[in-house]
């Protein structure tokens, strides 16, 4: 039974399990620093209450040794993502078009696809196609101004985001990826681009942070 005071005390942790109400989604598991066990008895918690699981950041191993006590798990290696569904979800009408600036940031993508995708969106990807050829997105402006909301990644300079807001009508959230050589600082250039955009619309996550990204987007599209 969910307790009266909307959380869980395991003593270690303390599960939010009322989120899903007020949210319209559950308590996420990020996973790098947990224990396994921790995590083990966190996911089985969860499921005695009736709640979806989404873990975000969950190495392969860890991954393994959690598959064998919650069979039904499944897992994106690229995306480091794993989940259980209660039931099927109802798709949403609309789309989120995810785009990555280069394929070195389609891991943080995936992290975008699986989150919008376990929360009953309909996601279309469109990878590779960053500013050094603009041409590549130009090709893709069928796909991309179908969507309600876009979610943009890119690493180095980081510069797709305000592009692709400038030839839109939908929100665009960016992400900025830590690939790049030395001067992208493990992605600070890409961020500090992606705030100072000139093309209105466009509103920033944190540094490879495809979930949030995920979510938010989720939201909106709600």
């Amino acid at each position: 039974m969910i307790p009266k005071t909307g959380f869980c005390d395991l003593g270690f942790a303390k599960l939010d399990t009322d989120r899903q109400r007020r949210r319209g989604f559950p308590e996420v598991i990020y996973c790098p620093g947990k224990a396994r066990e921790y995590l083990k008895k966190i996911c089985r918690e969860f499921l005695k209450n009736k709640q979806d699981l989404l873990l975000t950041r969950l190495d392969k191993k860890t991954f393994t040794y959690l598959k064998k006590s919650l069979p039904r798990l499944k897992y994106n290696p690229l995306a480091r993502i794993a989940f259980i569904l209660q039931k099927p979800k109802d798709i949403k009408k609309g789309l989120v078009v995810v785009v990555s600036a280069g394929t070195s940031d389609i891991p943080v993508a995936e992290e975008a696809v699986v989150t919008l995708e376990v929360m009953g969106n309909k996601v279309q990807k469109v990878y590779d196609v960053g500013v050094a050829g603009v041409h590549r997105v130009i090709g893709s402006l069928e796909i991309i101004r179908k969507a309600q909301v876009i979610i943009v990644v890119a690493g180095m300079e980081g510069a797709l985001a305000s592009l692709v807001s400038g030839l839109v009508s939908c929100p665009v959230i960016a992400v900025p990826t830590s690939c790049g050589y030395g001067a992208n600082f493990g992605g600070l250039s890409a961020l500090l681009t992606m705030l100072n955009s000139c093309s209105p619309g466009v509103t920033v996550v944190n540094i490879d942070n495809g979930f949030g990204a995920g979510y938010f987007a989720g939201l909106i599209n709600r």
